[in-house]
């Protein structure tokens, strides 16, 4: 199959007189690799009321890359493939013998059972130097006669010393509660105060008096909430001074939404909650009479603006990660 063109197509001659035509003839396909074709093709020269004049002519295609370029090709994608099938079955044994030298050099550096020494040490440098042995201080023994009489007179105060434990997070005054996957904090209704049965729900974060964010964590219960039996903590809000609540007394399901009402601090009520640090550095804030479940956003992770907050199962994959923020003070 042939591409042609012919400029132009039709022309006039006068009599006594010649005329040229441009003829551009190209093939349809290529030929990428090999040597040259040639092709004969026929052109035919029409004047009207005569038989048309034919006019043969060759045509000779070159191929587009050289055939030498095609076969280095082929060699280099075969090299390549025994490459990759010989670095793939090849498996180097890498065995250290460290150990082998260090048991054969210390073998050679013990002595010999039989061997007697070629020279004795002098009675002064073989006699053993007697340290006096250490005394506790005035100090110190009054550290263990302290932690004797405070466990008891049972152990005399020995023993190691025990590590300070990490300082809690509560109590605290003034904190916002951040949620780390919403990257919203919680608040009341609206800007102003609350009433008891509002609602609790999340926004964007305001610091300061502006809104109605703040919050107290006030400790009740020094002891008490989950298996290291942390302290036990009510969230008031700054502004209208009631708590974060759950509807009536005692336990109560997944969804249950989370609202306000006057602070009780006992746990008679549901009001107690306690903060499970995770490994991201952030709290679960679950509440101690619901059968420890989690502060949570509604949605699974879902939540948007004025989402309101319930309690569900604790999960690190949903919202319920909240950080304890401090606002800085300017």
């Amino acid at each position: 199959m042939w591409w042609y063109e012919i400029r132009p197509a039709n022309v006039q001659i006068e009599p006594g007189r010649a005329a040229f035509v441009e003829t551009t003839l190209k093939p349809k396909q290529k030929i990428w690799f090999g040597s040259k074709e040639e092709r004969p093709y026929t052109l035919a020269v029409r004047r009207s009321g005569v038989d048309p004049t034919e006019v043969e002519g060759t045509y000779v295609q070159r191929g587009f890359l050289p055939r030498w370029l095609a076969t280095f090709f082929g060699i280099a994608l075969a090299l390549s493939l025994a490459f990759v099938m010989i670095w793939i079955a090849y498996k180097p044994q890498v065995a250290s013998k460290a150990t082998e030298q260090t048991a054969e050099a210390g073998a050679a550096l013990a002595p010999s059972p039989s061997a007697a020494p070629e020279t004795l040490p002098s009675s002064a440098e073989s006699a053993p130097v007697e340290e006096p042995a250490p005394q506790p201080s005035t100090e110190e023994t009054a550290d263990d006669k302290d932690a004797g009489a405070g466990d008891g007179g049972g152990g005399g105060g020995g023993g190691e010393s025990e590590k300070p434990k990490p300082k809690s997070v509560v109590p605290a005054q003034n904190v916002m509660l951040y949620n780390t996957t919403t990257k919203m904090c919680a608040e009341l209704v609206g800007r102003e105060k609350g009433k008891p049965d509002d609602p609790v729900q999340q926004s964007m974060c305001i610091e300061g008096d502006e809104d109605n964010q703040m919050w107290d964590l006030e400790v009740k219960y020094e002891k008490g909430g989950g298996p290291d039996s942390l302290p036990l903590f009510q969230i008031r809000n700054v502004k209208d001074r009631l708590c974060m609540d759950l509807p009536n007394y005692g336990a109560k399901p997944v969804g249950t939404p989370v609202t306000e009402y006057p602070c009780d601090g006992t746990k008679a009520d549901n009001q107690l909650w306690w903060a499970d640090k995770q490994e991201s550095g952030d709290y679960w804030i679950r509440n101690y009479a619901s059968n420890n479940k989690c502060l949570n956003v509604e949605g699974n992770g879902t939540g948007g603006l004025d989402a309101k907050l319930n309690i569900s199962d604790c999960t690190n994959l949903d919202d319920q990660e909240w950080r304890i923020v401090h606002p800085k003070k300017e």
